[in-house]
């Protein structure tokens, strides 16, 4: 009887056959077939490594618009203290001898930190544009680990230009205010009117008529601000006519943002 108790219970040890797989009952807690064919571990570092680079993209975006704030704050900042300067140094010189060569010095210094400004600005916003188009791009490979999530981004997984205007404006479209209120056109108005005082100040310390100087002034203004925006497009549309987009937006899915 011992013999026998002994028997059953190393039988009980032993590992007993898996059964054969079967169709999985409605209960079943089964995981869903994997289409991709990679396991878990290759999917959550691929995740992992996605999200690094999102956050160093994140990080470098943060320091150009902080970078390019200060730039404007100094620029703006010495503009002001250049126009006091030249209105002191007119009441000093009673606005005759010196005055007119040192406010054309303030103004000229000025006309070069502007542009200066101006081209760092500029240069900001398309490296500005060229983050948001990478993180959507980002965002599209995290469609890809999981297109569930798909549905929750209001930002666009697509790195094409309405990709990057839908990221840029979740619920309207992206409309002429966007570039009126933009940090690029206050600085090309504000050089415009610099390099407007210097031409006219320029005319008047030159024994020009003040009428002229006005006109002068004016135009000068003018052709400085329609060569910024020229530039400013022309650079825009290239960058676009050489951008080879991974994932495309379907044709519809971003028309009310475009």
């Amino acid at each position: 009887m011992q013999e026998h108790n002994t028997d059953m219970n190393e039988g009980a040890s032993v590992e007993q056959p898996v059964p054969a797989e079967g169709p999985a009952g409605p209960h079943d807690d089964v995981a869903p077939p994997r289409t991709s064919g990679e396991s878990d571990a290759v999917l959550g570092r691929r995740a992992q490594l996605l999200a690094t680079e999102h956050w160093g993209l994140l990080a470098a975006r943060s320091t150009a618009q902080s970078e390019v704030l200060s730039r404007i704050t100094i620029f703006l900042t010495l503009v002001s203290a250049g126009l006091v300067t030249i209105g002191l140094l007119g009441q000093a010189s009673d606005f005759g001898g010196w005055f007119g060569g040192a406010s054309l010095a303030i103004l000229a210094f000025l006309a070069v930190i502007g542009f200066m400004t101006q081209v760092r600005v500029m240069n900001v916003s398309e490296e500005d544009m060229m983050y948001v188009v990478a993180m959507n791009r980002i965002r599209g490979a995290y469609v890809d680990l999981d297109p569930e999530v798909a549905d929750v981004f209001l930002a666009s997984p697509h790195d094409d230009e309405p990709g990057m205007k839908r990221t840029y404006s979740f619920l309207r479209p992206r409309r002429l205010s966007i570039l009126l209120g933009s940090s690029v056109m206050l600085l090309i108005v504000v050089n415009a009117c610099v390099v407007g005082m210097l031409v006219g100040s320029a005319v008047i310390a030159g024994g020009g008529a003040f009428a002229g100087a006005i006109a002068l002034g004016i135009v000068a203004g003018l052709v400085l601000a329609a060569g910024f925006m020229t530039f400013g497009g022309v650079g825009y549309r290239w960058a676009w006519s050489h951008h080879a987009p991974r994932r495309s937006t379907p044709e519809g899915n971003g028309r009310s943002l475009r």
